[in-house]
């Protein structure tokens, strides 16, 4: 009688793909972030395709409306750390405000933003802020 296939998702030390890349904080670093971030992807793809193309786009979008958020509220550098976990994609977007990020109005007159947060909150299983006297990561988890 067949039985049903067992994923062993366990992981050996190092087993599981990382990308640090520090940025300068400039306004095309948030392109630099949005790249970097598909090429990570890239190379997890190819040992651990995504269950949908959907979860693909949805980081990338993650990614960039983090990077712009540190380049709009965060004076200088960035950093970006993209690692899988277990069960999908962590992110860590590091910067230099302590200030921890909160849903604003969303203004359609053009005024801008107030999207961002309530978007992360729409495509991350899991959001925490943590934060030190040299700034705060923001930590999503993504399905993938």
């Amino acid at each position: 009688m067949p039985t049903e296939p067992h994923w062993d998702m366990t992981f050996a030390p190092g087993e599981l793909p990382e990308r640090v890349t520090r940025f300068p904080g400039e306004l095309r670093n948030v392109t630099d972030a949005r790249l970097d971030a598909e090429r990570f992807l890239g190379d997890l793809a190819e040992v651990t395709p995504p269950a949908t193309p959907e979860h693909w786009d949805d980081i990338l979008l993650v990614v960039t409306e983090l990077a712009a958020n540190a380049i709009q509220y965060a004076p200088g550098p960035f950093e970006l750390t993209m690692r899988r976990s277990v069960d999908g994609v962590h992110v860590v977007m590091a910067d230099t405000s302590t200030v921890p990020p909160a849903p604003r109005p969303f203004r359609p007159d053009g005024g801008g933003g107030g999207v961002g947060w309530h978007l992360l909150h729409a495509l991350c299983s899991q959001i925490s802020v943590t934060s030190n006297d040299k700034g705060k990561g923001i930590h999503v988890f993504l399905p993938w």
